[in-house]
């Protein structure tokens, strides 16, 4: 069976339906069959396995996943290809696509329609570059029961995602996925193998869920929020953001100075010098304070 992701295939296709690329749905398709493989060997599937994925396109990925994996329940939402999808996925009978935005869509309902069978569930996309981080939050704050995801990103997203402390490219972001799951670069991918080639580098990295978060923490919320404000201006000190991030904490900068004593952290640090752990710990020695503060502002 010819695959889909070659150029030529990919030029047919696209001729047949007249479909034109939108860019604001960041599509850029996939047209190398070596990359697909790749990118589907790192998710571990078998046929006891399901896989979900965001943004088929005109189904390369896809195909490639089918070929894999037990069932494929993939979200498209451009109307325009689903005839496509219908067209190119028509060998396969384990594919459901879904016609719905990922990010408006009632995942738990719709992995336990389709996916209850399963206990091995991965996510493996081509992610929309510009919706990257809002998908992969909405997936972890959505609790699905996935046991990681393999997917492909913008290079810069990919490093800030995996970085570590100490480094120009940790922040909150770090922070929000490595506090569910590890977190690592499986490949770097060249522009020259989508169509139309993007405008920044790519690559595809690998989220394992962890069997427990990285820290325990009396509310996850509020970990984020304190790790959120400590990055708001990265050249400040995590005294100075955390005074102008948490509820009245100019007025209070003597409970937050207790706070970062409490938690062994010296006022004069930046958040990026900040483990996960350290943050668990600052973010439960802020919590009886600040915690009913912050509540009681967004009620």
């Amino acid at each position: 069976m010819k695959d889909i992701a070659t150029p030529v295939r990919t030029q047919e296709i696209l001729k047949k339906y007249g479909f034109s690329f939108k860019k604001s749905l960041g599509q850029n398709f996939l047209i190398d069959p070596n990359i697909l493989r790749n990118i589907v060997s790192h998710a571990d599937l078998t046929k006891e396995s399901a896989a979900v994925e965001i943004g088929p396109g005109i189904g390369a990925l896809t195909e490639h996943l089918a070929r894999a994996a037990g069932k494929v329940v993939s979200f498209e939402i451009d109307q325009r290809l689903l005839p496509v999808l219908e067209d190119t996925l028509s060998p396969y009978d384990n594919v459901r696509i879904v016609h719905k935005d990922i990010l408006e869509a009632d995942t738990e309902t719709i992995f336990s329609e389709e996916l209850s069978e399963y206990k091995d569930v991965m996510v493996v996309a081509n992610l929309p570059y510009y919706v990257t981080t809002p998908i992969l939050l909405k997936l972890l704050h959505d609790r699905l029961p996935i046991r990681g995801m393999v997917v492909m990103m913008q290079k810069e997203v990919a490093d800030r995602i995996t970085a570590k402390p100490g480094t120009k490219e940790y922040g909150s972001l770090s922070i929000a996925i490595q506090y569910y799951m590890d977190a690592e670069v499986a490949m770097t991918v060249p522009k020259t193998v989508f169509m139309p080639p993007p405008n920044v580098d790519s690559a595809v990295i690998k989220l394992t869920r962890r069997s427990k978060p990285a820290v325990q923490v009396k509310d996850e919320d509020f970990l984020f929020l304190v790790s959120r404000g400590s990055f708001v201006q990265r050249r400040k000190t995590i005294l100075n953001n955390l005074q102008t991030s948490l509820p009245d904490g100019k007025a209070h900068k003597e409970e937050i100075l207790k706070a970062l004593e409490d938690a062994g952290i010296e006022p004069s640090r930046r958040g990026e010098t900040l483990s996960i752990q350290e943050f668990g710990v600052l973010a439960d020695a802020l919590y009886e304070f600040f915690y009913p503060l912050w509540k009681n502002e967004n009620k």
